[in-house]
């Protein structure tokens, strides 16, 4: 086995080497990760730009989105007949069409190559529609051979962004007052815990939203942007296992542009980063949010390539780790650490990314036993 040691910081690259330091002498036989993660929600669709001001959630939580209804298969889209299907494609609805068919081959691909790693689970489904348009399907594999716990959700959801949120949203100028806006989101998001305690953590999301408001809504124009990413966080470190998984995410992102890469990485380092603890929450991957300010369709294509370099980065970590004998101590401390998610759920890390967290209930559904 390999030696493991604790880490101060993600790796800068993939060729990098890890910035490492061991525990003290009083630590367990095997040297432990340092890093402190806590567990994202699923689905983060709608969420606000880094620009908005602070504001209580309880003022975004107003929105209107009509309540669910449980379905008993799934249809072949969620999105309503205006947005582009019979054969009426706009330039914002084809996004909207091509960004949900992304997000459910995704779900698929991902879904197929968690079952085949684990050699017998199945994932549950649950698929659940509005009658104003929209739906969702929700997928959760439990205590399979090697995943204790794998959820695999997408989501598509239409409402109605109160005025305070969306000048929030857009630093609007206080002086305009627009109505309730009509917004539109769909995103693909999922976390995946394996049982043994030396294969990593992953967690993933990629979103797209839309405002749609009405010509005569002053300070209200149309709005879209992307957001997403892939991030991994292990127990214990294998040095092989991190470079493979970044250089993964760095392929991916050079694809687009070869900017991306640093500049996402660093935005998830820095996103991620508790600081009551002077730690980050994993060893990194990528993360970009409310991304507009390039052309629509690379942007998209961009996401979708994120998206596809979800299993290539993570299921050959898992083949190789799996079936490695551990301890009743190893098991403790993988569990320590996802104790630690917990602590960031419950906002004792409170900035800018917890106003995303706050809007999940307007677009995803809530459903037991979900992370």
């Amino acid at each position: 086995m390999p030696p493991l040691a604790a880490i101060s910081s993600p790796p800068c690259s993939s060729s990098t080497s890890l910035a490492v330091r061991t525990l003290p002498s009083s630590s367990p036989t095997l040297r432990r990760v340092s890093i402190i993660r806590p567990t994202p929600k699923p689905a983060s669709i709608l969420r606000l730009p880094s620009s908005a001001p602070k504001m209580r959630s309880s003022t975004v939580r107003c929105a209107v989105i009509e309540k669910e209804n449980p379905e008993t298969e799934r249809p072949d889209t969620f999105l309503r007949d205006s947005d582009g299907q019979n054969g009426s494609v706009s330039s914002s609805s084809s996004v909207r069409v091509r960004f949900e068919k992304m997000i459910r081959d995704a779900q698929d691909s991902v879904c197929e190559a968690i079952e085949r790693a684990d050699g017998g689970g199945k994932f549950k489904e649950d698929v659940w529609s509005r009658p104003g348009g929209g739906g969702g399907i929700s997928r959760v594999l439990q205590d399979g051979a090697v995943w204790e716990k794998a959820g695999v959700n997408v989501s598509v959801v239409y409402g109605l962004m109160p005025p305070e949120a969306y000048r929030a949203a857009k630093a609007a100028a206080s002086d305009q007052k627009p109505g309730p806006i009509p917004f539109f989101a769909a995103g693909i998001s999922s976390v995946l815990h394996p049982k043994n305690p030396f294969a990593p953590t992953l967690h993933f999301n990629y979103r797209y939203f839309e405002t749609d408001a009405p010509k005569d809504s002053p300070g209200a124009p149309r709005q879209w942007w992307f957001g997403g990413g892939t991030d991994l966080t292990p127990a214990y470190i294998f040095e092989e296992d991190v470079k493979h998984f970044h250089l993964v995410q760095k392929n991916a992102c050079d694809k687009s542009d070869p900017s991306f890469y640093p500049r996402f990485k660093k935005w998830c380092d820095d996103y991620f980063y508790i600081k009551h603890r002077g730690e980050r929450r994993g060893l990194g991957g990528i993360f970009f949010d409310d991304l507009n300010d390039y052309d629509q369709e690379m942007l998209l294509s961009f996401a979708t390539e994120c998206a596809n370099s979800v299993v290539p980065a993570y299921i050959p970590i898992i083949e190789k780790r799996k079936d490695m004998p551990f301890t009743e101590q190893h098991k403790a401390w993988q569990q320590l650490r996802r104790g630690r998610y917990v602590e960031f759920n419950l906002g004792v890390h409170m900035d800018r990314g917890d106003y995303g967290q706050s809007l999940e209930p307007l677009v995803i559904k809530k459903k037991k036993g979900k992370f």
